[in-house]
C-alpha cells in the first residue's frame, strides 16, 4: 500500500476509534452493585441473603466514633453531625442517644398511646396521672428541664420518651452530655444509609457526605472521626484494590513497552501494534452499552485483563515478518492458525455467558467482541500500516541457539503420563478444603479495622451481620402477631445471655389487634378530664396546661390502627420496611441479633413452630450460593471444553495434531490447580477465571509450536513470538502475584503459573520439527 493510502487508512482508523470513544462516553453507565456478579438465588435462604447484603439494616449501618477532644466538645460535634445528616436524603436514620421528637411527626403523635406498652399494664386513671405529674414536677428541677418544658403539656406521661427508649438500640451505650459515649471516651453515632450495602459506589458517596459534614463543623479539626460497618469495609477494600492495581498496572505497562521495544526495536511498530488492542477495548465497551442498561466496573476491570490474550495477535504478526516480505503476505500465512486461536478463545469465554450470571454475561460479551475485533483488525488493517522495512528476528544469533536447544530437548511419550501422575499425587497430598467458599476470605481487612468494628458494635449494640431470626406468616399482621408472641422467649434468651439483644419487628409497630386493645383502654374525654383534675390537686400546674394531652387521647380513641404503609412515612419507616418483606405470597419478619453467644439456644426459638420461626445463618447461605455459582460455571466450562475439542480437531483436520494442542493445555491447567493446592491455596471463583485466561494463552503456545512449516527460520520466528508473549504475560501477572489483595494475588499467581506450565508443556509435547 502506498504511503498516501497508508496515511488515509491510519486517519480513518483513528477517527473511527475517536467516534467509538465518543459514543461510549455518551452511553456508558457504570454500576457498582456487586450482586451483578452473584448468581440468581435458588433457595429462600439465598434470596434472603441477596436482599439482606444489599438492603438489610445490618448491611446499611455505619458505626461512627468521634474522639480526641473533651466530652463537651465531642458532644457538640455529635449533635452537629446528627443535625447535618438528618437533612441529607442519603441517610434514612441517624441516632446518637439524644432524644428525637421527630421520630413521630406531629400528625402521628397521638399514636404514641397505641404504640407504647404503658396501657398493657397501667390505665390512665387518677392514681397513675398523679404519680406521673409528681415525677414531672421533680424533673423540672433537674438538668432535663429544658427538654421537658416543651414536651410536658402534650405528653405528661412521657410516652414519646418511652418509645424513644424502646426504639433505641437494645444495648445502648452510656449517655453523657445528652449523647452516647464509649468506655474509650468516644462520642458514638449510628447512621443508616439509603444506599444498598452491596453498592460500593453509593456507599462511598454516603461516607464522603459524612466526612464533609463533619469537616464543616466548627472545631472538627481538633477531633478525629472514625467509621466502621459493612459499607465502609467495601469502600476500603475497593480503594486498596484500585491502588494496588493502579501502581502494578503502571509498572507493568512501562515494562511491557520496554519489552516490545527491545524485541522489535521500532517505535512505529509498537504504536501501530497497540491499535488492535485499543479497538478491541472500545468495541467491547460499545457492545456492552448496546446490550446492557449499565456496565459493572468489575466487568471492565476483568475484561481488560482477559483481553491480554489479544495482545498476542499483533505480536505474532510482528515476529513472523520476513525481511523484504510485505506484512499482508506474512499475516495471510498466519491467518488460519490465528483464526483458530481466536475462535478457541471465544469458545472458552462463552462459558461466562452460559453461567447465567449478569456480570459474567457482560464479561463474555466484552471479551468475545474484543477478541474478534482485535483479531480481524490485526488481519485486515494492521498489515497495511506496518513499515515495509523490518529486521527479520530469525537472524538473531541468540534466537538460533535457543531454537537449537528447544529442538534438542527430549520429548518422550511418557511425559503426559508423568505429569498426570504428579498432578494426582499433589492433589492427594494437599490438605484442607479444595474449594474456597468463604467470600470474606477473598477480601480480608486489616486486623485493627476488625477490632475497631467489634468494639464499636459491642458498645452500640449494633446488629450482627451474620444471623437473622426469620418469622413467617401469611400476612404482615400475622408476622407482627407472631413477633409479639415470641417476645417473651426472646427476652428470656437475652436474660440468659444467649445474645446481647434481639430486635423483632413488633418492637417498632405492634399488630393491629394489640393497638385496638390499647385503644379500648383509653378513657373518654370526660373521664380523663376528671382523673386529671383530681391528679392536679395540690400541684403547681395550671389547670389548662395539659389540654393538648387530653386532646391527643381523645384523638387516639378514634384513630385507625397504624399500618406499615402509614408507618413508612415516619423516620423509622425504612427500618420497619427492612424487617417486613413479602415473598412468594407470604410475609417474612426479620429479627436482627446482636452479640450472639449461644447459637443453639437461638435456634431453639424455632422448635415446634413448623418452620414459621428459624435462625438464618447468612454465612452458610452465602457459601451455598458460592457452591451453586461454581457448579454452574464448571458445567459451562465442561460444555465449552467439549466444543473446543471439536473446534481444534476440525481446524487441524487431525486427531493427532489436536492432541499436541489440547493435551498440553489440559495438563497445564490441572497442574496449576495441583501446585496451588499442595501449597495450601483453596480454589476460589477468581482462580477459575484466571485458569480460563491462562488456558487461552496456553492454547496459542501449543497451536504455534505444533505448526511445522519445514522452515527453520519460521520455527525461530515462532519461538521469538512465543517468548515475547510469555515474558509480557509474566511481567503483568507476575507482579499481580505479589499483591496483598487476595483477588489480585489469585489471578496473578494462577496466570503466571499457567503461562509457565503451558509454555514448557507445549514445547515438551510438541512434535519434533523433523516429524512433520
Amino acid at each position: 500500500m502506498r504511503r498516501g493510502a497508508r496515511a488515509t487508512l491510519l486517519v480513518v482508523w483513528l477517527l473511527a476509534l475517536a467516534a467509538l470513544g465518543w459514543m461510549v462516553a455518551q452511553r456508558l453507565k457504570i454500576s457498582t452493585d456487586l450482586r451483578s456478579f452473584m448468581p440468581a438465588p435458588t433457595t429462600p435462604d439465598q434470596r434472603l441473603l441477596m436482599e439482606q447484603v444489599g438492603e438489610g439494616p445490618g448491611s446499611r449501618l455505619l458505626l461512627l466514633s468521634i474522639s480526641g477532644a473533651p466530652d463537651e466538645k465531642l458532644a457538640a460535634l455529635s449533635q452537629g453531625l446528627l443535625a447535618a445528616l438528618k437533612k441529607d436524603p442519603r441517610y434514612s436514620q441517624v441516632v446518637n442517644g439524644s432524644f428525637d421528637l421527630g421520630a413521630l411527626d406531629s400528625s402521628l403523635l397521638p399514636y404514641r398511646f397505641l404504640l407504647s406498652p404503658t396501657l398493657d399494664t397501667q390505665p390512665l386513671d387518677e392514681a397513675y396521672l398523679a404519680d406521673q405529674l409528681q415525677q414531672r414536677l421533680d424533673d423540672l428541677s433537674s438538668p432535663a428541664a429544658s427538654l421537658l418544658k416543651g414536651l410536658l403539656p402534650r405528653d405528661p406521661t412521657l410516652e414519646v420518651l418511652k418509645l424513644a427508649e424502646l426504639w433505641a438500640p437494645a444495648k445502648s451505650p452510656e449517655v453523657r452530655e445528652g449523647v452516647w459515649f464509649s468506655p474509650q471516651d468516644e462520642a458514638l453515632l449510628l447512621v443508616q444509609t439509603v444506599a444498598a450495602g452491596f453498592d460500593p459506589g453509593a456507599q462511598e458517596q454516603s461516607i464522603d457526605g459524612i466526612r464533609q459534614a463533619f469537616a464543616a463543623l466548627p472545631g472538627s479539626a481538633a477531633a478525629k472521626l472514625d467509621l466502621s460497618g459493612p459499607g465502609y469495609f467495601s469502600v476500603v477494600v475497593g480503594a486498596q484494590t484500585r491502588h494496588q492495581a493502579d501502581w502494578i498496572g503502571r509498572i507493568s505497562t512501562v515494562g511491557f513497552i520496554a519489552l516490545l521495544l527491545l524485541a522489535y526495536r521500532s517505535f512505529s511498530s509498537l504504536l501501530l501494534g497497540a491499535l488492535p488492542i485499543a479497538s478491541a477495548a472500545l468495541a467491547g465497551i460499545a457492545a456492552l452499552t448496546l446490550a446492557f442498561p449499565d456496565v459493572h466496573g468489575i466487568t471492565l476491570a476483568f475484561g481488560f485483563t482477559l483481553l491480554g490474550v489479544a495482545q498476542e495477535y499483533p505480536i505474532r504478526v510482528l515476529s513472523h515478518r520476513r525481511a523484504g516480505e510485505d506484512a499482508v503476505q506474512s499475516v495471510r500465512a498466519l491467518w488460519p492458525l490465528l483464526l483458530t486461536a481466536i475462535a478457541s478463545a471465544c469458545i472458552a469465554y462463552l462459558a461466562f455467558y452460559a453461567s447465567g450470571v449478569n456480570g459474567l454475561k457482560q464479561l463474555a460479551v466484552f471479551t468475545i467482541v474484543g477478541l474478534l475485533v482485535a483479531g480481524f483488525s490485526t488481519r485486515y488493517l494492521l498489515p497495511h500500516l506496518l513499515p515495509r522495512r523490518v529486521r527479520d528476528v530469525a537472524d538473531m544469533a541468540w534466537l538460533a541457539r535457543a531454537r537449537r536447544f528447544v529442538d534438542q530437548l527430549p520429548r518422550p511419550r511418557w511425559i503426559p503420563l508423568l505429569v498426570a501422575v504428579a498432578i494426582v499425587v499433589m492433589l492427594a497430598l494437599a490438605r484442607g478444603s479444595f474449594w474456597q467458599n468463604n467470600l470474606a476470605a477473598l477480601t480480608p481487612l486489616p486486623q485493627d479495622l476488625l477490632q475497631h468494628d467489634a468494639r464499636l458494635r459491642e458498645a452500640l449494640g449494633a446488629p450482627d451481620v451474620r444471623y437473622l431470626l426469620v418469622l413467617q406468616a401469611s400476612t404482615e399482621q400475622g408476622v407482627l402477631a407472631l413477633s409479639e408472641r415470641l417476645q417473651p422467649q426472646v427476652d428470656a434468651l437475652v436474660t440468659k445471655h444467649a445474645a446481647d439483644a434481639l430486635e423483632l419487628p413488633s418492637r417498632y409497630l405492634p399488630s393491629v389487634a394489640v393497638q385496638r386493645e390499647r385503644q379500648a383502654k383509653l378513657p373518654d374525654r370526660a373521664t380523663l378530664q376528671r382523673a386529671l383534675d383530681e391528679a392536679l390537686h395540690g400541684l403547681p400546674f395550671r389547670a389548662d396546661l395539659f389540654q393538648p394531652f387530653v386532646d391527643d387521647v381523645e384523638t387516639a380513641r378514634s384513630l385507625p390502627p397504624l399500618t406499615p404503609e402509614r408507618y413508612a412515612q415516619t423516620p423509622l419507616g425504612q427500618r420497619l420496611a427492612a424487617m417486613l418483606v413479602e415473598r412468594d405470597g407470604h410475609w417474612l419478619g426479620l429479627g436482627t441479633v446482636s452479640g450472639v453467644h449461644d447459637v443453639a439456644a437461638l435456634r431453639s426459638l424455632g422448635a415446634g413452630s413448623q418452620g414459621s420461626v428459624r435462625l438464618l445463618d447468612l454465612k452458610a447461605a452465602s457459601e451455598s450460593l458460592v457452591v451453586d455459582y461454581r457448579t454452574r460455571i464448571l458445567q459451562a466450562l465442561l460444555a465449552a471444553s467439549l466444543l473446543l475439542v471439536l473446534t481444534i480437531s476440525f481446524a487441524l483436520r487431525s486427531v493427532r495434531r489436536a492432541w499436541h494442542v489440547l493435551a498440553p493445555m489440559t495438563l497445564a491447567t490441572f497442574l496449576v490447580l495441583a501446585v496451588e493446592r499442595v501449597i495450601g491455596i483453596e480454589i476460589s471463583l477468581f482462580h477459575l477465571v484466571a485458569l480460563i485466561l491462562a488456558g487461552g494463552l496456553g492454547l496459542h503456545y501449543a497451536l504455534f509450536f505444533e505448526r511445522d512449516t519445514g522452515d527453520p527460520a519460521e520455527q525461530r520466528r515462532t519461538l521469538h513470538a512465543t517468548i515475547v508473549c510469555v515474558l509480557s504475560a509474566l511481567l503483568v501477572f507476575g507482579m499481580l502475584a505479589w499483591a496483598t489483595i487476595p483477588v489480585l494475588r489469585a489471578i496473578g499467581l494462577t496466570v503466571s503459573l499457567g503461562v509457565a506450565f503451558h509454555f514448557c508443556l507445549s514445547i515438551l509435547m510438541a512434535p519434533h520439527a523433523a516429524e512433520e
